[in-house]
């Protein structure tokens, strides 16, 4: 049986951390426990180990790390900077290309989102999601560039730093890639199913803004908290910001930070409506799980999607 480089999300649920990393094997749970995930795929784990063995950079990337003192924070960087080099040089295999760029036909879009999944995602090491890179806007002309920017992203200054401090070196940590249909959001956020500062296991809270999420994931903008009692899906607080400004994509892929039109910008984002119907989709999230989640959503085209979950690991 030939080795599987890449997975539909469909063929993938919880189980699969190992090959998909926690944020690929999230997207294929939801997306068959029928939550509206956009579609998509993951390039599997496997095919990044392949690519460092057929190019020999495994061998490389191991001596430039071994070398490495940890006391010189220039010493990190040059090493991420050498190994990212020589990922981003490097060619990938052609049996993965070609499954790449055929998946990515069979999606039928012009846009991906082209985001790193670390496959040492166990609860010790779930912290570190955030640590790696994201390609927004991906075309077909940039998609093969983008995935290895991800699995070089394997190998940042913090990346690198958090395996030595968490003693992970000898541990073996691969990275997947998912490539997931963009979503052009009007209206994006994230939402907590349990209050992160009370911590009532009865309240959740959804955050929204004007355009893409990531000026929301990476604090650009502050964006309207709304309250909601789980039991009963009431509305117990709204409070509504201002913003400014917001991220939208740029008609030939990439994306571009914009002015809020006068008449939005001290508008709510979300009507009641609305934000009972968000609720009850991260209300189902939760229970599939059985634990709090800490989930990225986005509104288009009157319908809410689903682009990531995962559990809060703070409480």
């Amino acid at each position: 049986m030939p080795e599987k480089f890449t997975k539909a999300f469909k063929e993938l649920t919880k189980n699969n951390t190992d090959i998909a990393g926690g944020k690929g094997a999230s997207l294929g749970e939801m997306t068959n426990a029928k939550i509206p995930v956009p579609p998509g795929f993951v390039i599997l784990a496997p095919a990044f180990d392949k690519f460092l063995e057929e190019t020999d950079l495994g061998v490389e990337v191991e001596s430039i790390l071994k070398k490495l003192n940890f006391k010189e924070i220039h010493s990190v960087s040059k090493a991420s900077e050498l190994i990212r080099d020589r990922i981003d040089g490097a060619r990938i295999p052609d049996d993965i290309k070609k499954l790449i760029l055929a998946d990515f036909k069979k999606m039928k879009t012009k846009f991906v989102a082209v985001r790193s999944s670390a496959t040492a995602e166990d609860s010790s090491v779930a912290s570190w999601a955030g640590e790696l890179e994201s390609y927004l806007d991906t075309t077909e002309k940039s998609l093969l560039e983008n995935v290895k920017r991800c699995w070089s992203s394997l190998f940042t200054p913090r990346a690198i730093f958090y395996r030595h401090e968490k003693k992970l070196h000898k541990t073996k940590v691969s990275v997947a890639v998912v490539v997931q249909q963009m979503v052009e959001s009007e209206i994006s956020g994230i939402a907590f199913t349990v209050h992160p500062v009370t911590r009532d296991k009865n309240q959740m809270i959804i955050e929204a803004g004007w355009g893409l999420g990531e000026a929301i994931v990476s604090g650009q903008v502050t964006p309207d908290a709304y309250v909601l009692d789980k039991r009963d899906f009431s509305i117990m607080d709204i409070n509504v910001s201002a913003q400014e400004m917001m991220i939208t994509r740029k008609p030939g892929g990439g994306v571009k930070h914009v002015k809020v039109l006068k008449a939005k910008k001290e508008k709510q984002k979300l009507t009641g409506k609305q934000i009972i119907d968000l609720a009850k989709i991260c209300s189902t999230i939760e229970k599939h799980y059985k634990k709090p989640q800490d989930i990225e959503w986005a509104f288009a085209k009157g319908k809410f999607y689903i682009t990531q979950s995962r559990p809060i690991t703070t409480l």
